[in-house]
């Protein structure tokens, strides 16, 4: 009699997993947790409890433990706005990012929409030349022949790359990234000084009669150097529910903008690599937005250019998207042991990288900036900048995008406006299945709650991909139309 064929050593960890919570009482709560993550690519793990009271009566309202769950655990999404760590977060942060700016230029959730009619611009700041790179168009954007003789491609690595690596200013480079947010904040005091210049008053007469507001985001170019656009509006004293002066223009925004990038400026003291001058780039733009209307740059199309851009990291640039830092070590190469000295990292052999530069998969170009940026970060007169653990972002420290208090709503905001949404959905469930309604305003909450891991089980897994599937699916079918009808 033959032995039944055993199967289990072709079956997949996930697909075994999988049959595995299948078979537990509450399947479909697990596929519920999983489809609320809404395709999350790392979801975090919890365990604990969330308890609910009505403080007049001592009734408790709501109570909620993970140990009730299937899997004894509470999924809940990672948060992160980088596409290409969680593109399910990102999408979500980018919607908000979008409401947040259009409403600085229509009006909307915390905004007069008549900061509509608000002087606005749209601005982009460059980083200047390290060194002549490889181009295929002038400086109008026509296209040319690259000085090295070839017609270069708009798909050829080569762009954007130094035409003599040996004479580039890597360490230049390097040094900007990594004060372009500082030199961003210097703008904007300039910027203002400069309006009070233009206008012919003192900064104080300026500050009680006009406003100035701004959101920006950080964008890599090619040759792995940070440029800003930003949305720049004039209002009133009291803010967006006030109009600003008449003689509050576009054009004074305009020439007030060139002469701040002219006098915007940082000096960088080394003894290794001497005097570094941190200043803007000779290209600029700034070009008028025209809110709700059907001009060039409307606010909705200023909106999604900055959602676009706030989920991005440095891969525009061709770099990787994680830290190179050696995590038990810090960077630096060594764990102090027992006995006070100075051991060699185990986890690094001593060179402070949690992988090796020279086997990223990355350009050489690309390389030398990470290089540079990891050698830099290591003097003493740098140490403050950390630069080894921002060398995978080409030595940028700054923030991807931000703005001034007064410009619009906040993203904390809008996150209420979707909790209060989804809370008084569940009221409204409750309302239909007879439950009395309640005043959420007089309860109380306590919580207690305790990271576990990352990401999903096996199986799991299986279920996020198939709702990321769904939603694709479903994204396509609203774009394009179904394909079976």
């Amino acid at each position: 009699m033959s032995r039944p064929l055993d199967l289990r050593h072709v079956i997949s960890p996930g697909l075994r997993d999988l049959i595995e919570l299948a078979n537990t009482h509450d399947f479909d709560r697990v596929q519920e947790q999983v489809r609320n993550l809404r395709g999350c690519s790392s979801p975090v793990n919890l365990h604990g409890w969330t308890i609910t009271t009505d403080p007049a009566t001592k009734e408790v309202v709501r109570s909620y433990r993970s140990e009730d769950e299937p899997t004894g655990r509470l999924l809940t999404t990672c948060g992160n706005r980088r596409a290409s760590r969680c593109p399910a977060c990102s999408r979500v942060y980018a919607a908000d990012t979008y409401h947040l700016i259009k409403a600085g230029l229509s009006g909307g959730k915390n905004v007069a929409e008549t900061v509509r009619d608000h002087p606005s611009a749209f601005v982009t700041l460059t980083a200047p030349s390290f060194g002549p790179v490889h181009r295929n168009t002038d400086s109008a954007g026509k296209p040319r022949r690259c000085r090295c003789g070839i017609q270069h491609g708009d798909d050829d690595p080569a762009l954007s790359t130094p035409l003599n690596p040996a004479t580039y200013d890597y360490a230049g480079a390097v040094l900007w990234n990594a004060h372009a947010g500082q030199l961003w904040a210097r703008f904007t005091t300039y910027l203002r000084r400069a309006l009070a210049k233009h206008f012919g008053i003192t900064q104080k007469a300026l500050n009680a009669a006009l406003r100035v507001s701004f959101a920006k985001v950080a964008e890599y170019q090619k040759r792995g150097l940070v440029h800003f656009h930003a949305v720049i509006r004039f209002d009133g004293p009291d803010g967006h529910t006030t109009p600003p002066p008449a003689w509050a223009t576009f054009d004074a925004l305009k020439a007030a903008v060139g002469l701040a990038v002219k006098q915007a400026r940082l000096t960088i003291e080394s003894d290794s690599i001497g005097e570094r001058v941190i200043a803007w780039g000779r290209r600029f733009k700034v070009d008028p937005i025209t809110a709700l209307g059907d001009g060039e740059l409307t606010d909705s199309k200023v909106a999604g250019y900055v959602a676009k851009y706030a989920t991005k990291n440095a891969e525009g640039a061709g770099t990787v998207d994680r830290t190179l830092m050696c995590r038990p070590c810090a960077g630096r190469g060594y764990q102090r042991g027992p006995d006070g000295f100075h051991d060699r990292c185990p986890d690094c052999d001593g060179t402070g990288q949690a992988e090796p530069i020279k086997a990223l998969p990355v350009a050489r170009h690309v390389r030398q900036m990470i290089r540079t940026a990891w050698d830099l970060g290591h003097l003493p007169e740098f140490a403050e900048l950390k630069l080894w653990k921002w060398a995978h972002m080409l030595g940028f420290r700054g923030h991807f995008s931000s703005k001034s208090r007064a410009y619009s709503t906040t993203l904390g905001a809008l996150r209420d406006v979707r909790r209060a949404w989804r809370l008084a959905q569940a009221e409204a469930a409750r309302a239909r299945a007879g439950v009395p309604t309640i005043d959420e305003t007089t309860l109380v909450t306590a919580s207690s709650w305790a990271y576990l891991a990352t990401g999903y089980r096996p199986g799991e897994e299986l279920l996020a991909a198939q709702v990321r599937h769904d939603i694709t699916h479903a994204e396509r079918v609203k774009s394009e139309g179904d394909p079976w009808l």
